[in-house]
This record gives C-alpha cells, structure tokens and sequence, in this order.
C-alpha cells in the first residue's frame, strides 16, 4: 500500500510548487498587459525571478494566469480520475509538474496503477480529461477576450509570437465581435494572462488529443482501432519531425516522445467491443482535436527559421 506521502502529500507539493512558479511568469504577464505589451517581449519575461527579486510586491498580480492555468490542469486530470474511478481503475491524483518554461509548467499527469478492464473504460479514460479541460479553456478565453484590450498598435515586437489561431479561438472572438465590436483583433489586442492561459489550455488539449503512444488520443485511438493506433504511433514521429521542420520545432519533441518505450500502449481486451455511444463520443474527439490543432502555436519557431531558410520562397 502506498505511503500517505505518494498519496497525498506528493501531488499538494507539486501543486504548491506549480502555483509558485505559474504565478512568478504571470506576474510578469500581467505587468506587460499593464503597459499594452504582448506577454513576452524581453529575455527576462522567461525567467521573472530577478524581476521579482527587485519588484516582491508584484507577485501576488500573476494570481489571475496561475489561478486559471491550473484550475484548466486540474479540471482535465480529474476528467481522468474520475473517469478511472468510474470505471475502477487505480489511480493517483493528479500531478501538476513544475518547469522553467513558458507557463511555468510542464502540465499535469495522474498515473495509472492497475489494468484497464475493457476498451470502453479507456476510450471514457482518455476522452473525458481532454472534454473537460477543452470545457474550461474555452471558458478562459472567453473571459480573457473581455478582460483584454485594443492597443495603440506601436507595442514593441514580441521575442516569443503566439502562432495561428486554433478554430476554437477564431470561433469565440467572431462570437465576441458580433456581441461587442469593440472587442479588440488578434493583429493589435494587449491579451489579458486570462487569455494567455486560456491559450495555453486549449494548445495543450490539441497536444493531449495527438493520436498515438500513451497519450489520450492514443487512448481514444486504440480503444477505437488498435490496428490504425500501431500504425499512427509508427508514422506520427516522421511526420512531426517533418512538422518541426516547416512549422515549429516543438512537433520534434513530440516525435522524440512517441519513440520511447514507455510510450507503448499496454493491451486492452478486444472484447467487449465500443458500442455505437463511445464510438460516437471517438468522433467528438476528432472533432476536438480539429478545433484545437495548429501546426504553428508560435510563429517564427521552425528549424528552417532557425536555419534562416524560407521553404516557401520560391513558391510566392
């Protein structure tokens, strides 16, 4: 039996450490939406700490990026805890991982301790985090829509430049302009770190919904066809090398991700089958993946910009 450590005192941890850090890179979010900057225009916005050394009274200003960040994390993960709970699956509670990266996070996880009985229970297991996260992000883009402003277009160029706009994102701001014209264009908006995180939730729901290996797409996948998940998880890796190439070098990561062993699906019994319910519920995650997927999350990001190649000079 695991230690009341593993159990509990692990994952509030790593929660507290999390809020610290997702709060430190918010504050300094927030500082620049203050001046009607994008969210990341100086070196130090991806280190704050020095900052905040010098400025300790401004930390509590990233509460509204942290307190939104995690709350999407953690409404996704118990999408999946309760799914496994349902189903009687065991496992932890979720994990939110602390990291020196954009968000301050390297996201969530729960880990999984016992077999998964039927192809049923891991298609709900996979599908049910992603729905719920998708759920809350879109509701901190909604908000962050509102919460943001017009600027006066003469804001300082952003070192890191958020990419294209996901469907979902361009479907919530068409919405918000016909409610309220004055809501502000992606070429000259000040976003809120409401929105950032919002964002970011949504880009990580389209990262979890990659069909293949061990992540939730995968689940859904090979709960739904074993035999197109082997084949996806074989041909996923070139294809995001190649996506890293052209579009953002990130995809490489991934593909990096889905060679490892561990990210080998264990089996799940063939039998029962899906019924025509979860089957139709495969097709809402498609059709979530579609509505979160860009090839580009961040513009100037690719090996051939990193190379100072255009690959698609001679095309124009």
């Amino acid at each position: 039996m695991r230690s009341l450590f593993q159990r509990v005192l692990l994952p509030v941890l790593l929660l507290a450490a999390s809020a610290m850090t997702t709060t430190a890179n918010g504050a300094r979010f927030m500082q620049n939406f203050i001046e009607g900057m994008p969210p990341v225009v100086r070196d130090s916005d991806l280190w704050p700490w020095p900052w905040l050394v010098a400025h300790p009274d401004l930390f509590v200003s990233g509460w509204a990026f942290s307190s939104t960040l995690l709350g999407i994390l953690l409404i996704h993960e118990f999408g999946h805890y309760f799914a496994c709970r349902y189903h009687g699956i065991k496992c932890t509670l979720p994990w939110v991982l602390p990291a020196p990266t954009l968000s301050g996070t390297a996201g969530a996880v729960i880990q999984i301790r016992s077999r998964i009985p039927s192809r049923k229970a891991l298609l709900d297991v996979g599908f049910f985090g992603p729905l719920a996260g998708y759920a809350a992000s879109v509701l901190a883009v909604g908000v962050g829509f509102a919460l943001s402003y017009r600027t006066a277009g003469d804001a300082p160029h952003a070192i890191v430049r958020f990419g294209g706009e996901p469907l979902t994102i361009r479907l919530l701001h068409a919405l918000l302009v016909r409610w309220d014209p004055s809501t502000p264009a992606f070429d000259n908006i000040a976003p809120h770190p409401v929105l950032v995180a919002g964002w970011i939730g949504i880009f990580i729901t389209a990262l979890n919904l990659i069909p293949g290996g061990q992540l939730d797409g995968g689940h859904i996948l090979y709960a739904l066809s074993p035999r197109l998940h082997r084949f996806f998880t074989n041909a996923l890796p070139f294809a995001l090398f190649l996506a890293g190439t052209v579009f953002w070098m990130g995809w490489m990561l991934w593909g990096i991700l889905l060679l490892f062993p561990a990210m080998r699906h264990p089996k799940v019994p063939i039998e029962p089958g899906l019924d025509g319910g979860r089957r139709f519920l495969g097709l809402v995650a498609l059709a979530l993946f579609l509505l979160t997927f860009t090839l580009t999350p961040f513009y100037d990001n690719s090996l051939m910009h990193l190379l100072h190649v255009d690959p698609f000079a001679r095309m124009q």
